[in-house]
């Protein structure tokens, strides 16, 4: 009974995404590539592949080896202020993905139509109800609301205020939560809400199926919610993109070239573009440093605040079937 009650709860986002479980996987670059993507698809959730660091060869290639170990649906998600947009576009046209989820900035009217012209569904994420309900009226066919407990690049608002704030009002679109999601009980709460699903990422990192570097995988199980924060901004005259990584030599490096940036700009010493560039630059190769070198005390640690809650590296099916077994017990 508590299945089909389940079931019934997230019926739409089974429908939209066409699987057993409402649960997309997070797109991580350089984690969520053929070999974690597929393993999600193969639990019945669906897998998303990260294009944000690949270029079009790249793209098409990871989808045909993501093709060759599953034969379930799985989508992709591409950076809107991509230079080569359309390019990814037409990779993913041309290899009959279904589903695009598109990141990074507010995709226009144009951008929808092109790959509706594919036949493809479009998803973006919605801060708040106004951005929401022009997306929707740009053509979007679902939306992801992700709160400020994510990891990687986030917003300013907790997840727990945007589904009180959104779901209320937004009923045209499927709409997915995400941010800070790792147990089944706020699933199953969140649909409750009238979320058709879910979005998890950092649930994700320390499985058996992620090529994430050891070292990265175990920064976060020895990590506690609080070691997961945003990026320290010095001075608002130089900003900085807020990001949630897990506190290391990098991070507490970052904050000292800000200061040292922000001296010597008052001192006359530096632009104000060259003091921003060394700022942005600062990062440049840390995240694939982490995941993929296994730096992890000069690279980029990105994690949610749930990371707290990873105390062991499992498999995707174990993931998945935990969560599904914990919104059970909570339904019933």
């Amino acid at each position: 009974m508590e299945v089909n009650k389940l079931n019934k709860l997230w019926h739409t986002g089974q429908e939209f995404l066409g699987v057993e479980y409402a649960i997309m996987g997070g797109a991580m670059s350089w984690i969520s590539e053929h070999n974690l993507v597929s393993a999600i698809s193969n639990s019945g959730a669906f897998g998303v592949i990260a294009s944000g660091s690949m270029d079009a060869p790249l793209l098409k290639k990871e989808i045909t080896l993501t093709k060759a170990k599953t034969k379930k649906p799985f989508g992709v998600n591409i950076i809107v202020m991509n230079p080569k947009l359309e390019e990814l576009i037409d990779v993913c046209g041309e290899e009959k993905i279904k589903h695009i989820i598109l990141a990074g900035g507010l995709p226009n009217a144009v951008i929808i139509k092109k790959l509706h012209d594919y036949g493809i569904k479009v998803i973006a994420f919605a801060p708040n109800v106004s951005i929401a309900k022009r997306l929707i009226k740009n053509g979007v066919d679902a939306l992801i609301i992700e709160g400020s407990e994510a990891g990687g690049h986030i917003g300013p608002v907790s997840t727990s205020v945007l589904v009180q704030e959104i779901l209320p009002e937004i009923k045209e679109v499927p709409v997915f939560v995400a941010g800070g999601i790792i147990h089944g009980e706020i699933v199953a709460k969140y649909l409750e809400l009238g979320a058709a699903g879910v979005q998890i990422g950092t649930a994700l990192v320390c499985t058996n199926e992620c090529i994430a570097h050891d070292n990265f995988k175990q920064s976060f199980v020895r990590a506690s919610s609080r070691d997961a924060q945003s990026t320290v901004q010095i001075d608002p005259e130089f900003p900085v993109i807020p990001v949630r990584a897990l506190v290391n030599k990098g991070s507490k490096g970052f904050v000292e070239l800000q200061r040292e940036v922000v001296e010597e700009f008052k001192a006359g010493k530096i632009s104000k573009y060259d003091g921003q560039m060394k700022i942005e630059h600062y990062w440049v190769g840390a995240l694939r440093r982490a995941v993929i070198e296994g730096d992890v005390e000069n690279g980029s640690l990105m994690a949610g605040q749930c990371v707290g809650m990873v105390t062991e590296i499992t498999s995707v099916n174990e993931v998945i079937k935990q969560l599904i077994a914990k919104a059970l017990t909570c339904i019933k």
